[in-house]
């Protein structure tokens, strides 16, 4: 049985990951596509087969991969909720997470609202308005209504048009729903912010309706600000 030191298989699945990325970026394989025989990748990067195996496995278990037998390795499109599962697992771990992915989301959401304005499709603001309802019919609910406000923020990524920017937020998508809640818990504490959740919600939407790109990325900041001065104010009132 050959043993594999640590130092040796962390560089050999940089290197397979690298070369993986670089045929995808390249255009050369793409989703169904199969990869070159074990044997060869080794030859050709330079490593031994069982680092080969074990990076291949590595890649399998975030699905950018699939190792099927008596076929060989294809390359698969990774699921993106998957991957996020293990980034939220990750990012759990580091001291003030629901802070820095608040910071994360408003950078990612202000320049979504500015292409939503661009590019929204009625299909779009359909279910930003089909989301602007439940907001307005689960206000008083935290559960249901933190998924309502998750749908409205992701409706609204997704009228921008952004893959990347719609990936980024699907990736932390798990964290993001926290934060949600956390912020729905908030409103339950102080009666007065629940209509000004739902007018935050209704202008924010009216001004992709108007493509109003500066309007637009105003109210979706003092939204946010909002938010953070209640959030603050509760924990205060806790201390």
């Amino acid at each position: 049985m050959q043993i594999i030191r640590r130092d040796e298989e962390s560089t050999g699945f940089e290197k397979v990951f690298s070369f993986l990325r670089n045929l995808v970026l390249d255009g050369a394989i793409r989703p169904g596509d199969k990869l070159i025989p074990e044997r060869e990748l080794a030859l050709q990067l330079g490593v031994s087969r069982p680092v080969v195996r074990e990076a291949l496995r590595a890649l399998s278990m975030i699905g950018a991969v699939e190792i099927i037998e008596r076929v060989g390795t294809v390359v698969r499109r990774p699921d993106v909720s998957t991957l996020g599962e293990f980034f939220a697992f990750a990012l759990a771990q580091e001291k003030d997470v629901v802070e820095d992915v608040m910071e994360a989301r408003i950078a990612i959401e202000c320049q979504s609202i500015r292409l939503a304005c661009q590019r929204a499709t009625l299909a779009d603001l359909e279910r930003m308005r089909t989301a602007l309802n439940q907001i307005e019919a689960t206000v008083d609910q935290v559960e249901l209504g933190s998924r309502a406000d998750f749908e409205f923020h992701s409706a609204l990524v997704q009228a921008g048009g952004s893959k990347t920017l719609m990936n980024l937020h699907d990736t932390v998508a798990a964290l993001l729903m926290h934060s949600h809640r956390n912020r729905r818990e908030v409103v339950q504490l102080h009666p007065d912010i629940k209509l000004r959740v739902i007018e935050d919600h209704r202008r924010i939407f009216q001004a992709v309706v108007d493509r109003n790109e500066q309007m637009a990325d105003q109210i979706l900041r003092e939204h946010f600000r909002i938010g953070d001065e209640y959030r603050h104010k509760a924990a205060t009132e806790w201390v």
